[in-house]
């Protein structure tokens, strides 16, 4: 009887490397797998119940969300909070990151200490960043309020009275704008100085050259910061929870602050998770309206408008 080996397929070079490339991004696929794509599924599923975490999830269909739509006052409340948020903080964060990193982009004698004064406080930690801005904003001994009588005005009760809450979480968040700065800042110094030149040549001053030059070939890293502000921006939660832990009055009661405390205070984790899906996707609508629009403002050099 004739002996039979087996004989494996002979490889190509762009075989094995392919081989080897999914050899070693199976960890991160594992990873992505088991903490991503299955909580997201069981997220999507418990939407459809009602299960407060030590009992049995009990299947009750879409009466989450019907209750979300039409008997949830907090519900809107935490929405039109976090609107307001989204629409003031994310053109603040990009408006002046951008003019930062203007300034920075500057050619002068230790301006790498500068760029770093600006970015360090993006990387300190949020908790520790809130604690200081809540002594800030204190209506007696606050630097804020100190700051104002010295030229006549009488400061707020920033973060007790309604009206001054959300402006005064605002504030907080421009903490972090060095983050953003750095991402213009690296923009700005990819622009090909040949583009310069030749604005120049054409007799183009300094305004004149931000406004044809500088502002055009920065738009795919505006696009980007504004996308990725948007996405963060709806989910603020560490600076309310921490300074007003959503008062006063729920005027500081955002989206994911309310998602928190309905699943890990309430524990009624499958309303909970309607609600993420609700946010999953108003900001999956929101940004695809960005992309949308993205073609009529946004200048990609090797390609034309994109």
């Amino acid at each position: 009887m004739a002996s039979s080996t087996l004989s494996w397929p002979r490889l190509n070079q762009t075989q094995r490397r392919n081989i080897t490339g999914y050899l070693f991004i199976t960890p991160w696929l594992l990873g992505l797998l088991t903490f991503t794509l299955v909580p997201i599924a069981v997220v999507f599923v418990l939407g459809f119940t009602r299960y407060g975490v030590l009992d049995t999830p009990e299947w009750v269909g879409l009466r989450n969300y019907v209750r979300i739509f039409t008997d949830d006052r907090y519900f809107r409340i935490s929405l039109v909070n976090t609107l307001y948020y989204v629409a003031i903080s994310v053109p603040l964060h990009v408006i002046i990151g951008f003019l930062l990193a203007l300034g920075l982009n500057a050619k002068i004698r230790g301006i790498t200490i500068y760029r770093t004064l600006f970015y360090v406080p993006s990387i300190v930690p949020q908790v520790a960043g809130v604690l200081l801005f809540v002594w800030l904003f204190q209506p007696q001994i606050g630097l804020f309020n100190f700051l104002l009588d010295l030229v006549g005005v009488r400061g707020p009760n920033w973060l007790g009275r309604p009206e001054w809450a959300k402006p005064a979480i605002i504030i907080m968040s421009l903490w972090g704008v060095g983050g953003g700065m750095i991402i213009f800042l690296a923009g700005l110094q990819s622009i090909p100085e040949h583009l310069y030149e030749a604005a120049k040549i054409d007799g183009a001053n300094n305004w004149n050259q931000f406004w044809t030059v500088t502002v055009p070939m920065m738009t795919p890293t505006i696009f980007f910061n504004l996308v990725m502000g948007l996405i963060n921006s709806f989910q603020v939660f560490t600076t309310a929870y921490v300074a007003t832990n959503g008062g006063p009055m729920n005027s500081t009661l955002f989206y994911m602050l309310y998602l928190y405390t309905t699943g890990f205070q309430d524990f009624k984790m499958g309303y909970a998770s309607a609600l993420a899906w609700i946010l999953f996707f108003l900001v999956l609508v929101l940004t695809v309206l960005v992309f949308k629009s993205s073609a009529s403002w946004v200048y990609y050099e090797s390609g034309g408008e994109g």
